[in-house]
């Protein structure tokens, strides 16, 4: 079969890499010009892979079948030409789940708007932890496509999974799949906040009764996925819930299991009386974002009949990933962290409440239609001053100038000095950006990588 790849990014030579090892023709196109992806045409042409850079023309129109790479937008007109002749377009999630034979091999899928990274190495980690054999792939960095072959009988596929990945699945089912929750993001790719839901939802699409779905209680988007599945709804949240795990009085509780007719093929005894987990404070990772996002992984993990004993010590174990909420150094009494991962709003807004130290905060980069306001509250009352960069600088400048006082800064070592400078003993400076990273970095791993370069070299 022909094989069009489009993207040379990490997913996209991995996917390449996966079709040439399966016997097809394979043709790569890449919108950058090959100047700028140097490296990934050295790949392709050590492996013989046809490709092209800095567009795409009708060549990698004569495809059997076309993996797309996250990011590449439904009005991009190779894809609508390709769409108008009727040639299949999956994503690379989609062309590896097809190599997998789930019953050897069963999956994790992991999908929300904030939270999947730390999730989904949380699953893996309590997983392996405990004994079984689990793998952390997808969007946390580790591409699916180069991890299916040869994949021993047992190990669990632990997927982050983004919605531009789940906007192109057909037969993709998850044994266990986790929606954290959903807020608007990537408008800009999906349209409407209701197209970007319906692309999250399809995590579930061909989920059956004996798989499981986790979903967020307290978010209505999310748990509004239950009435798109036929799998088994278990919920997670900070209100008393019948079915999952909730908070109360600083305790992780999980109330009566699922009836023995509900019971999923994975599990043979979820069967307890309500019980408690572990005190909340004991949680190694702050935060109340991370509250929830422990409470999904639990679940997940329980669904593999994990005992609650290796899930707690596996959640007091866990020390974070890195750019969420990363710890860097402490200099002169103040506390320096790395939340490049923090790429929208809602994101930001759990930092900023992860912290009760006074703040110096770092934003910035470039915007999705970023409304502020929805801070106002935390920088009024905990953040000391704002240093803003990138395309967005004068946007959160002009923003938050009038709650506290406010720097413009034209790199990253120029704010992160500008913190050192204001930052007192007792506080925290926090590079959470809320914006996407592309108006000065490769990608949100570079921008938090240049953050902590020039806080080491303080």
């Amino acid at each position: 079969m022909n094989y069009t790849i489009i993207g040379a990014g990490k997913s996209g030579l991995h996917a390449a890499a996966l079709a040439q090892d399966l016997g097809h023709n394979v043709f790569l196109t890449e919108a950058k010009p090959e100047a700028e992806a140097k490296s990934a045409a050295e790949e392709l042409a050590k492996r013989s892979i046809e490709a092209e850079f800095g567009g795409h023309t009708d060549k990698g129109l004569d495809a059997d079948i076309i993996v797309t790479s996250p990011g590449v937008p439904p009005s991009n007109p190779f894809i609508q030409e390709a769409e108008k002749r009727k040639i299949p377009i999956i994503s690379e999630v989609e062309f590896a789940w097809r190599q997998i034979d789930p019953a050897k091999n069963p999956v994790v899928a992991i999908t929300g708007t904030n939270g999947k990274t730390t999730t989904t190495a949380l699953v893996a980690h309590i997983l392996n932890q405990s004994g079984k054999k689990a793998i952390a792939c997808g969007n946390i960095g580790t591409a699916i496509t180069s991890v299916v072959r040869n994949l021993e009988p047992g190990t669990i596929l632990v997927v982050e999974t983004s919605s531009y990945q789940l906007d192109r699945i057909v037969d993709f089912r998850p044994d266990v799949a986790l929606l954290l929750n959903i807020t608007p993001d990537h408008l800009s790719y999906h349209g409407t906040f209701e197209q970007y839901c319906a692309a999250k939802y399809k995590i579930t699409l061909n989920q059956n009764e004996k798989n499981v779905l986790i979903l967020n209680a307290d978010n209505e988007p999310s748990k509004a996925a239950a009435a798109h599945s036929r799998a088994q709804i278990l919920h997670f949240g900070v209100h008393p819930l019948q079915q999952g795990m909730y908070v109360s009085s600083g305790k992780l509780l999980i109330p009566r299991g699922l009836p023995d007719s509900q019971r999923s093929a994975l599990q043979t005894d979820f069967q307890h009386k309500e019980e408690q987990l572990m005190m909340v404070d004991e949680l190694r990772i702050p935060g109340i974002h991370n509250v929830y996002n422990s409470m999904a992984a639990a679940l997940a993990a329980r669904a593999f009949e994990i005992r609650n004993e290796d899930i707690r010590d596996s959640l007091m174990s866990f020390a974070g990933v890195e750019h969420r909420l990363e710890y860097v150094r402490t200099l002169n009494g103040v506390d320096y962290i790395n939340d490049s991962k923090a790429t929208n709003i809602n994101s930001t807004w759990y930092a900023l409440s992860s912290y009760t130290k006074p703040l110096v905060w770092i934003a910035g980069g470039r915007g999705d239609n970023n409304d502020y306001a929805a801070l106002d509250e935390l920088v009024r009352s905990n953040v000391r001053c704002v240093i803003a960069i990138g395309e967005e600088a004068d946007t959160i400048f002009n923003h938050f100038s009038s709650m506290v006082r406010c720097f413009k800064a034209g790199t990253m070592d120029d704010a992160v000095h500008r913190a050192a400078e204001f930052a007192e003993s007792g506080s925290v400076a926090l590079f959470s950006p809320a914006c996407k990273s592309f108006d000065m970095f490769a990608n949100y791993e570079h921008r938090g990588q240049v953050f902590k370069e020039a806080v080491m070299g303080l």
